[in-house]
């Protein structure tokens, strides 16, 4: 097994870090790992935004609800972008690209392309000892973030990540059992639920013996508490409002 393997599998998410700050060097490595990743058609439909002023951390952290958004050494938030495409041309061309740039085919490849990106930066960011969180809360008041960071039409912001020098280790979750992940030639519905009923109990096991927040739960019982009870249901129409996923 090579080092980039190990890293990949070693991951898990940090959520207390050290004071520690990491460099102006370390932060234009990660951004350049970001931009190796895959692109759609050579779109790089994504913006990546450093967010260093610590009223805005405070206004992050508020909307998200994750004190590790402040308290890390650098917080990037990630951006779905066709703003850049849409102005390189002139304003009778820009009339012809709406309806292909509003389409939800392009805001699926503005969506992939940043998630890309941003896997590449996080095991940029492992690979030299930091740790990282995904922040999914920026969207908890998602009109509100694009209104923090001016964005304009045709730019959304997706998720955060923070990173920084880690002060804990957690355990790392379980992950679900290959085969259920993973099918050949045809999606096998069958074979699935036997293997999550065990995977249940197993994770039932790690839920109950981990040193933090330790409970009683399965996966299965997570997942459906999580879609029984919808959030964050203001995102179709702002999408729609910043003029992206129309038709």
């Amino acid at each position: 097994m090579n080092s980039t393997i190990e890293t990949i599998l070693r991951h898990r998410s940090i959520r207390k870090f050290k004071n520690d700050p990491i460099t102006p060097e370390q932060i234009k490595t990660i951004v350049k790992c970001a931009q190796h990743a895959s692109t759609s058609s050579y779109v790089m439909a994504y913006t990546i935004i450093g967010i260093t002023d610590e009223t805005i951390k405070e206004e992050l952290t508020t909307i998200s609800g994750h004190e590790h958004v402040k308290n890390s050494s650098h917080l990037f938030l990630f951006c779905a972008d066709l703003n850049r495409i849409y102005h390189l041309a002139s304003k009778e061309d820009q009339e012809k690209m709406k309806e292909s740039i509003e389409s939800t085919e392009q805001f699926l490849v503005a969506t992939i392309d940043t998630a890309l990106a941003a896997q590449n930066a996080v095991i940029a960011a492992e690979s030299m000892g930091l740790g990282v969180c995904y922040i999914g809360g920026i969207r908890n008041n998602i009109k509100s973030v694009n209104d923090i960071l001016e964005l304009p039409d045709y730019v959304i912001p997706l998720f955060g990540l923070a990173v920084g020098y880690p002060a804990h280790q957690p355990e790392q979750k379980p992950r679900l059992p290959l085969n259920v992940i993973y099918h050949e030639n045809t999606y096998d519905i069958k074979k699935q639920t036997s293997l999550i009923e065990q995977f249940d109990k197993d994770l039932e096991k790690y839920y109950i013996q981990r040193g933090e927040n330790a409970r009683t739960d399965t996966w299965s019982d997570q997942m459906i508490r999580k879609y029984t009870n919808p959030i964050r249901m203001d995102v179709t129409q702002f999408v729609k409002d910043k003029k992206l996923n129309k038709r």
